[in-house]
This record gives structure tokens, C-alpha cells and sequence, in this order.
């Protein structure tokens, strides 16, 4: 029996109890349901049947029976206990070493008969303000049972739409996956003509980027040819190009009359016909007098502070001084070849290298911008298509998470799902998503705190609903992941009312909604379940 009806029963039971009850007579501290069991025209069994006795030997101040229940109004078996009657309020058991112990215990004043103590009778006034209150909470659970009738209907028309919404997503679906494969066929379809246009494109550009960079070639070595040709005789001789030390290919400083031979292939002098093979092999590294003069080399800090000299004290760099008294040969022997071998070269940027990346690339032909256009609103339709399609199957895969949730026997707990409810206090706001997690955040600054994630109903067996479990929180320091639980009790509005720690990184919150209201039983259902009075 679920405890609203066990209140509304009381409630019930306590009205008739104030107005019509009998006593019906029975010996002192005996409950009526056990009443057959005293009659005094026949010896008296213990309830444990371990002896009988005679009748007079009942609440005669002296235990007979091991389980004290030959003496139910005395204090003589330590194990015995007293029915306190209360007519107008609720019947009750105290311990028998309570009796006449000049303590009124029963508010009827019966277990005080012989102590000599003053008692009132207060049953009548605890029944009253018993009966106010059970019979408010029993119009609360009558109004929050409304309230859930509505959150039922509300939650089967939602489930009808959602389903409704369902298939004419699924429908949409099906449509879009035929639309994004025929689009899948348009673009592929599209792109092949592009490619190849494009690649043509590139290969034109690319042999006319080569045309032009021979015929600068071409005008580069006239210029070089007239600018090492010092006396204008029609030849580039050896020693006319030794001015040149760029040209050097050992890059040891210095270009030898032999080296100089070599460039030329051996000869003396070379003409312009001569000079294109020469050309081919010196134009990397040939500077033309009207390029500007290369960049000068950076200096280290040493050699800056060499340069320097009288500016700077010796005591302050004596490594860069320790080497100006001795000769060139020991410089050159300090000199550590491994790390000279480990400095990256410097970038140099060709003239070449400069010319490409001065020349762009022309736009395309009509007919090639044509096919690049069509090729674009192809793939634009396509992804525009695919685009839709993620949308609906999301939109498809959040409505059958939200059907297929268990929401309740009839989906009265639906209203709560996509919801959140805050509870403030002195220190933190609490923050209850049904279904979803549960958080605390300092009311004074600071970060918010997740107390757990959704797990799973876990009321008891008999009623399940009952009890909410949110788990794998953040984890505690040195501890566990936090989690909470949520006490749901019957009431006509949803909200939390409490929150507690009761262990650590464990969390409890008393949150009611109209969801766990009962149905409250009717006047015969409660008289026919409850006789005793």
C-alpha cells in the first residue's frame, strides 16, 4: 500500500474513530486484533505457545510467559509491551517498563493508571490537527493526481506528434538520400570535363611561363655577354670573367685563371655563340651590374663586437679580443669545421625563382570558366543536399531517443525532459535537468560543478519511478566521481526542495512533481480495507 493511501486510510480511520467508536472490552494493553486470544472463562496460552496458565494469572504483576505477553498492561516482563488505545487519535505499542513510570507515554493517560501522576487526555486535540493535516495532504494528492491525468494526455499527444513527426522525417529522409546520390552523379559528372580543362589550362600556361622565362633567359646572357666583354671585342675572355668571383665553384674565395678555363670549357676566350654554354653553367650565380647589390652577410656578435674595437672595454668581451694578437693561421685553425657545416646556407631567391612568382597565372577562357562554373553550382548543390540530409537524420535520431525513453508506465515524467530546475541557497545554485545531469555552482564566482550524468530509475522493485540515480560526475579530490540521488514525492508543483551531502561526493535532492501523485482510494475501498478502530 503506497504511503498516500496508508494517510488517506488514517485520515479515514481517525474521523470515524472521533465520532462513532466503541471500546469494546478487552484486559488492560491488549489490541483489539489480539483480543480472541484473552478470554477469561478459559486459561490464558502464551502467544508463543510455550505454557498456559490460568486466566487470573494475566496482568497479575508477575511474568509467566517468556514472551511477556501474559502481561500486557503491567511492567513485570521486560520483553512485554502496552497497547495505548488513544480513541481519537492513532492506537500505539510503548515498552511495558514504561508503565506507571510517571510519564504519560499514551495520550489517552492509560499507561500511567496507578502511578499517581497528572495526566490529560489529549488524544481528541492531537486527532483534530492530525486529521488538518492529513486531510491537506490528501487534497494535495488528490489535486497533484489531476494534475498527472493532464501530464499523461499531454504526454500521449506529444508521443502521437513526435511519431507523426517521425515518419514524415523518415519519409524526407528517404527522398533526400535519392536527391544527394543523383546531385553525387551530377558533380561527378561535371568535375571531369573541369579537370581536364584546367589541366589544359595549366599545361598552356605552364609551356608559355617557359617560353617567356627563355626569352628572358635569352636577354639576360645578351646582357651578361655585353657587360663582361670589358673591351667590346666580340669575346668573353678568362681574365674578363675572373672579375666576376661569384662565379667561383669551389666558393673558396677566390676564382683561379684554371677554374675560369674550366667555365669556359676550356678555352682561352669564347663568342656568343660559345658563351650559351658557358651560360647555362654560370647564370645561377651571375649578378648583373644593374641587379642590386646582394644583401651584406649578417654579422655574428663577435664580429660585431671586433668592429666596435675602442668602444667597448676588453674586460667585457675578452673572447673577442683574445684573438686579435695572434695570426691568421691559428684563427683559421680554431675555427670549428663541423659547426661551419651545420649553418643552414642563406635563402637565395633566383631571378628566375622571382620572375615565376611575379607572373600569375591568366584567368580562364570563357569556355574553361564555363565548365569551372558549372562544375561549382554542382558541388554547391550537392553539399547544400548533404546538408539537409545530416539535419534530418539528427532531427531523426533525437525523436527516437526522446519515443523510445522511458518516461513512466504513461509517460508522465515526459513533461520534465529538455526542463531544468534550480534551487538556491546560502552558498550554491543546484541545478536539476531531469534526464539529463545535475550541477552546483558557487553563488559568489567560480566554475559550475557536474554532480553526475543521467544513469537510470532506481526506486525500489514496487515502485521504481520513485528514485532518480545520476553518476560519473566530476571526480572529487583524492575521491570519487560525484553522483546524486533524487527523492521524488508527490506534489502539485514541480520543483526542488531540497539538497544535502549526506556522504562524500555523494548528493541527495528531494524534488516533487505531480508525476508520483497516486490515485487516492475512495470511502468504501478505505472502510473495506480498514476494520479496526
Amino acid at each position: 500500500m503506497s504511503l498516500v493511501k496508508l494517510l488517506l486510510l488514517m485520515s479515514l480511520a481517525l474521523v470515524m474513530r472521533a465520532g462513532a467508536a466503541v471500546e469494546i472490552q478487552r484486559p488492560r494493553g491488549v489490541p483489539l486484533s489480539k483480543r480472541q486470544f484473552y478470554e477469561e472463562e478459559k486459561p490464558f496460552t502464551c502467544l508463543d505457545g510455550s505454557r498456559t496458565i490460568p486466566f487470573d494469572r494475566v496482568n497479575d504483576d508477575y511474568c509467566d510467559c517468556k514472551d511477556g505477553s501474559d502481561e500486557p498492561g503491567t511492567a513485570a516482563c521486560p520483553n512485554g509491551s502496552f497497547h495505548c488505545t488513544n480513541a481519537g487519535f492513532r492506537p500505539a505499542f510503548i515498552p511495558s517498563s514504561r508503565i506507571n513510570d510517571g510519564i504519560c507515554d499514551c495520550c489517552d493517560t492509560t499507561d500511567e493508571y496507578n502511578s499517581g501522576a497528572t495526566c490529560q487526555n489529549t488524544c481528541r486535540e492531537l486527532g483534530r490537527k492530525e486529521r488538518e493535516s492529513l486531510q491537506k495532504m490528501a487534497e494535495v494528492t488528490r489535486e497533484g493526481f489531476m494534475l498527472k491525468q493532464q501530464l499523461i494526455h499531454e504526454a500521449k499527444k506529444g508521443q502521437e506528434e513526435k511519431q507523426v513527426k517521425l515518419t514524415e522525417f523518415q519519409s524526407t529522409k528517404k527522398g533526400l538520400e535519392e536527391k544527394v546520390e543523383a546531385l553525387r552523379t551530377v558533380k561527378e559528372i561535371a568535375e571531369e570535363p573541369e579537370k581536364e580543362a584546367k589541366e589544359r589550362h595549366l599545361k598552356a600556361w605552364e609551356e608559355q611561363k617557359e617560353l617567356i622565362r627563355m626569352e628572358k633567359d635569352k636577354a639576360r646572357m645578351a646582357e651578361a655577354f655585353l657587360e663582361l666583354d670589358d673591351d667590346a671585342d666580340g669575346y668573353v675572355s678568362v681574365a674578363e670573367l675572373q672579375s666576376h668571383p661569384e662565379l667561383d665553384p669551389d666558393s673558396d674565395g677566390s676564382l683561379t685563371e684554371t677554374e675560369t678555363q674550366g667555365l669556359l670549357g676550356g678555352a682561352d676566350k669564347v663568342d656568343t655563340t660559345a658563351f650559351e654554354s658557358v651560360w647555362s653553367s654560370i647564370k645561377g650565380k651571375y649578378l648583373l651590374e644593374s641587379q642590386s647589390d646582394p644583401p651584406a652577410p649578417v654579422e655574428t656578435p663577435q664580429e660585431e663586437a671586433r668592429d666596435l674595437g675602442s668602444d667597448h672595454d676588453s674586460d667585457h668581451y675578452p673572447e673577442d679580443y683574445a684573438g686579435e694578437d695572434e695570426d691568421e693561421e691559428e684563427d683559421e685553425e680554431d675555427d670549428d669545421p663541423e659547426e661551419e657545416e651545420d649553418k643552414a646556407p642563406p635563402t637565395v631567391r633566383t631571378p628566375e625563382k622571382k620572375e615565376d612568382d611575379e607572373m600569375s597565372m591568366p584567368p580562364y577562357d570563357a569556355e574553361t570558366q564555363g565548365l569551372v562554373d558549372a562544375a561549382q553550382k554542382a558541388r554547391d548543390d550537392f553539399d547544400e543536399a548533404e546538408r539537409a540530409l545530416r539535419e534530418v537524420d539528427d532531427q531523426i535520431k533525437s525523436l527516437e531517443k526522446e519515443i523510445g525513453f522511458d518516461f513512466g508506465p504513461s509517460a508522465e515524467f515526459a513533461y520534465l525532459y529538455s526542463q531544468c530546475y534550480e534551487l538556491s541557497t546560502s552558498e550554491y545554485v543546484y541545478r536539476l535537468c531531469p534526464f539529463n545531469r545535475v550541477s552546483q555552482k558557487p553563488k559568489f564566482g567560480g566554475s559550475e560543478t557536474n554532480l553526475g550524468l543521467w544513469g537510470q530509475w532506481a526506486g525500489p522493485e514496487d515502485n521504481i519511478y520513485a528514485v532518480m540515480k545520476y553518476d560519473h560526475g566530476t571526480g572529487c579530490w583524492q575521491g570519487p566521481n560525484r553522483s546524486t540521488t533524487v527523492k521524488l514525492t508527490c506534489g502539485k508543483e514541480t520543483v526542488v526542495t531540497s539538497t544535502s551531502e549526506p556522504s562524500r561526493c555523494e548528493y541527495l535532492m528531494e524534488f516533487t512533481t505531480p508525476a508520483v501523485c497516486q490515485e487516492p482510494p475512495s470511502l468504501e475501498e478505505a472502510l473495506h480495507g480498514h476494520t479496526e478502530l
